[in-house]
């Protein structure tokens, strides 16, 4: 790691962590949700729609802090980079349930609960990474791992695909299903940058 002369702004670790952790909360409600009643459905989208609100927050307060330091951890540029793409990985899971309880979706295709359970392992690794940015220590097998939970998250979401184009649903609802699937697939993209991030900052930072 190169030394440096100058002081630096610390706390971005801290809020990133903050985001982060949010995120298994996020994981944790999506999991709730395959489990739930169609009753119950409505309250764990208010509890997602708070998280989201709170990951929106978080995302806000690492963008005033970074138009405030002079002296930042790292470039920019991957500052903004990484909080946007936290933020999107939240704001993925909250459309997703959202869209499940506004369509009044009766049962979800069989294979959605593989996708949520790629994300609910990518929202912890993303958590217990987070902290390591400080050292840049103990990240490359994070990085790798979130890759190859997204290569698996694309064979799932094609599986899915296959499932509900295979003429068991009507046209209505395969356009329902097929939004929510493909929402859950553009959060294990969202997870995916995240990971590329950090493996650009501890390029630049080693």
């Amino acid at each position: 790691m190169r030394f440096r002369l100058t002081p630096r702004e610390t706390s971005f670790y801290d809020m990133f962590a903050a985001s982060a952790d949010n995120i298994v909360t996020g994981s944790k409600l999506l999991m709730e949700l395959l489990g739930a009643e169609t009753s119950a459905r409505a309250e764990i989208s208010e509890r997602m729609r708070a998280a989201e609100h709170a990951g929106d927050d978080a995302t806000h307060a690492i963008f005033h802090q970074l138009n405030s330091s002079f002296i930042t951890p790292f470039d920019r540029e991957d500052i903004y980079r990484l909080a946007s793409s936290l933020d999107d990985i939240m704001d993925f899971m909250e459309e997703a349930v959202d869209l499940v309880v506004l369509y009044q979706v009766e049962e979800l295709p069989k294979g959605v609960e593989q996708q949520i359970e790629v994300l609910a392992r990518a929202a912890e690794l993303t958590a217990e990474a987070m902290p390591n940015l400080r050292t840049m220590a103990n990240l490359t097998e994070y990085w790798i791992e979130v890759n190859r939970l997204e290569n698996q998250a694309d064979q799932i979401h094609r599986k899915l695909l296959a499932h509900l184009f295979n003429g068991k649903y009507d046209a209505i609802e395969v356009l329902k299903l097929k939004q929510i699937v493909d929402v859950l697939e553009e959060a294990a993209d969202a997870f995916e940058h995240v990971a590329n991030t950090v493996e650009t900052i501890a390029v630049k930072e080693s």
